[in-house]
């Protein structure tokens, strides 16, 4: 993606940028004759837009005049809006690849915009100081929460020696994770997201810290650490929705693709390499030293919340009661775009989730053992990372829902071919284009709901995101694991990936405008 402009998004509540100067800035323009000499001296010729806006004169609030430099096009008269009908917020300027910054040109001879065409795009952690701490502290808060994840594991299986007690830990934290994501979301459209964030990231703290007493105290109970866990997953759950419901207002449109890529490779790092660091301090100083650094990893995310300004829900009927669940989900019947990136995920995750079967299948198919089963697991996480580091041409699709729907059915025949392979490194090599292809999937997803979506509705769908990412998996380890006890895992597996890219084609063919969706005009 082109980039080289470096505007500096203050976003305020409105999501509208500001800029040091004000109007008196904004109002400084060159004189004609000064633009036909630098013309004439070959230099790129520029033009300085100028976007006033002001919002809700019964709030009070004035958003502050934006200028950029963008270079002229043919194309700048059509720029659309914000992706909810606002009228304030950064304009797009898109040429024919796609939404583009006012820079140096990637078809130069420089290698720069190669790179930049290839690797993540760095533009919103560059333009953007409050996205940059916000994703900052998520990704040091991933990383503790994986720790403790594992330690908890560990300790759990330490303390009964059962791999059922072991396995009730994610139950414990799958109910709460399902019901408060919900609930999560339509808090997260009441309150100002910001206080919800924080005030739940530091329950979750909290927890650290408990965990990190019980354990210096010798105080070794399987219930407490069920208990803790739940109370994770309920801070979780009111997280999520508020962090993401965030980023919109953050970052102008075209930018989102990009920031969503940069947070695959956070959740996918944390979960990666958190659960190996674990183990290492684990096995070193024991828990307590995990469930410590957990709790010290949080106030990275402490205070990259405590710096951002008010995010309140900006109501689109002028209401300014408590969000209601039900209204979430009769706003997202009527809306089959958004309805559709749930839809195509739950055929990936329901019917073509593979994880179930790995320990059958290493030892059957690879006669393997553990490490075996740990190779097929990390797989599928180090194809998603690779599909975060190289997610810098993401941000010039402008076909969202085609994009998913292909990532989607790559997701399905990568997972079906691997069912009919009997090598390792074969099998481990579908296994990691599976997980690239969820990668641009999730992308692609989540930018929809959050560009198509309205402000004062976008915590609702989150919550509803929450339960399809945490659910689906779940479901889907049931359906391989029942489907390859009455038959095979190989048909299990097979199967389960053509059904994936099957029932996808018919979702696609009922729902035909998913496929035109077109990201300058996001219609959900």
């Amino acid at each position: 993606m082109r980039r080289g402009r470096e505007v500096n998004p203050a976003a305020g509540e409105d999501g509208t940028a500001t800029v040091p100067g004000g109007p008196e800035r904004a109002g400084r323009q060159r004189s004609p004759a000064a633009g036909e000499r630098r013309a004439a001296a070959g230099w790129p010729r520029f033009d300085v837009v100028a976007i006033n806006s002001v919002e809700g004169a019964g709030r009070g609030r004035l958003a502050s005049d934006v200028t950029r430099a963008t270079p002229r096009t043919q194309s700048d008269d059509a720029a659309p809006g914000s992706p909810d009908g606002r009228s304030g917020g950064p304009p797009q300027v898109s040429g024919d690849d796609g939404p583009s910054d006012a820079g140096p040109s990637d078809d130069g001879g420089s290698g720069g915009g190669a790179r930049r065409r290839i690797f993540a795009d760095l533009t919103p952690l560059r333009t953007s100081p409050d996205y940059r701490r916000l994703w900052a502290g998520s990704t040091i808060s991933w990383m503790g929460q994986a720790m403790t994840a594992l330690a908890i594991s560990l300790q759990v299986y330490d303390i009964t020696r059962s791999s059922l007690a072991v396995g009730l830990v994610g139950l414990f934290s799958l109910v709460p994770l399902v019901v408060f994501g919900l609930y999560g979301g339509a808090i997260a459209d009441t309150l100002d997201r910001r206080k919800l964030g924080l005030y739940s990231s530091c329950g979750a703290a909290v927890l650290s810290v408990a965990l990190a007493t019980a354990a210096l105290a010798g105080y070794h109970r399987v219930w407490f650490l069920y208990l803790v866990v739940s109370l994770q997953a309920v801070c979780g759950a009111l997280t999520s929705p508020a962090r993401s419901a965030m980023i919109p207002k953050l970052l102008p449109p075209e930018q989102l693709p990009a920031a969503n890529a940069l947070s695959s490779l956070t959740t996918t790092f944390g979960f990666t390499a958190g659960p190996m660091l674990g183990g290492l301090i684990v096995g070193w100083w024991g828990y307590q030293a995990a469930y410590l650094i957990d709790s010290v990893a949080f106030s990275a995310a402490l205070y990259a919340m405590w710096r951002l300004p008010a995010m309140r829900p900006e109501r689109t009927d002028g209401s300014t009661g408590r969000a209601s669940v039900v209204d979430g989900l009769r706003f997202l019947g009527t809306r089959p775009n958004i309805r559709m990136t749930f839809f195509s995920d739950m055929c990936a995750m329901v019917l073509a989730q593979p994880k179930a079967l790995f320990p059958a299948i290493a030892i059957a198919w690879y006669a393997g053992d553990a490490k075996t089963v740990g190779l097929l697991v990390a797989a599928p996480a180090v194809g998603s990372l690779l599909g975060g580091l190289f997610s810098g041409w993401q941000g010039r699709i402008r076909r969202h829902g085609l994009a998913i729907l292909i990532s989607v059915a790559a997701w399905g025949l990568a997972v079906a071919v691997f069912g009919l392979t009997r090598n390792l490194w074969l099998g481990l090599l579908f296994l990691g284009l599976a997980g690239w292809a969820d990668t641009i999937s999730m992308v692609f997803r989540t930018t929809m709901l959050q560009a198509a979506t309205p402000d004062d509705m976008r915590g609702r769908l989150q919550g509803v995101f929450i339960v399809v990412v945490a659910g689906g998996p779940r479901l889907g380890d049931f359906l391989a694991g029942s489907v390859a006890q009455f038959t095979s895992p190989g048909v299990a597996i097979t199967g389960g990936g053509i059904a994936c890219v099957l029932v996808l084609a018919l979702l696609g063919l009922r729902w035909r405008g998913f496929a035109r969706y077109d990201a300058r005009s996001p219609q959900a």
